[in-house]
């Protein structure tokens, strides 16, 4: 299996496709065969070389505990280590919610290794993460099968094959890695690569993410009629069109 090594932690990662690199970063309660799932790699593997990574604390990579070991700057170290790892100089970045929130953190800390951000369901400003928290910790006390209950209660119903995603969850781990988000507000003035972010209407981050898309130099945003935050990102038919304009209207460097 390819890991990169950020220090002690292994983080995993695959990649798939020919072209312009672009690597792909989840959102939280995901991993990187979220993308698979949904149909993302069969499309943009068509136009791109992709690098699928799992996150810190998720999937297959390494999972600390220590709350410490989650903050910005060792997870902009995990993907700049996944670059190097697969001898990429510089890719454009896509993320989603919790990929997006690293995202303008690779934006203001690694600027050099990206030529385009495409940022989905997040914006740069101050957030809680106690909800999330809230619902990792039935997991952590409770067990995999009461956070799955939970999930199906409140969000809708699960697959067989999100269920047992779930039922490999280190929640002690995801919940260190759900911590509140400082504010990335000051990094946007400075980011001089094509952005492209979009949100969900019924998103309650839709306000939020339009806002820093106007603070940014060269973005533009996309409105999604109609959807919430979760099915923002499982409408790859309307999000990969969108993502493909945009990236092939820009130059990337592959």
């Amino acid at each position: 299996m390819p890991y990169a090594r950020n220090g002690d932690v292994r983080i995993y990662y695959e990649v798939e496709g020919a072209g312009p690199p672009l690597l792909l970063h989840h959102w939280t309660f995901a991993s990187l065969d979220a993308w698979r799932e949904l149909g993302y790699v069969d499309d943009l593997a068509r136009d791109h070389r992709l690098l699928l990574m799992d996150s810190r604390g998720h999937g297959r990579s390494d999972a600390p505990h220590d709350g410490a070991a989650y903050q910005l700057e060792p997870r902009v170290a995990d993907v700049v280590a996944v670059l190097n790892a697969a001898g990429v100089d510089r890719a454009a970045f896509f993320g989603f919610s919790m990929g997006g929130w690293i995202g303008f953190a690779c934006a203001k800390g690694a600027s050099a290794r990206f030529s385009a951000f495409v940022l989905g369901g997040q914006h740069p400003y101050a957030q809680t993460m106690e909800g999330a928290r809230e619902w990792l910790r039935v997991g952590e006390k409770e067990g995999a099968e009461a956070f799955i209950d939970l999930w199906e209660r409140e969000v809708r119903p699960l697959s067989a094959t999100e269920k047992e995603r779930m039922r490999r969850y280190d929640f002690t781990a995801m919940v260190a890695a759900a911590q509140d988000r400082r504010s990335l507000e000051d990094a946007l003035p400075a980011i001089r690569v094509p952005c492209l972010l979009f949100a969900g209407v019924k998103d309650e981050v839709h306000g939020l993410a339009e806002k820093a898309a106007a603070g940014i130099p060269n973005a533009r945003f996309v409105s999604l009629a109609g959807l919430t935050h979760g099915e923002t990102i499982e409408r790859p038919d309307l999000v990969v069109p969108i993502v493909r304009r945009f990236l092939a209207h820009i130059s990337l460097v592959p």
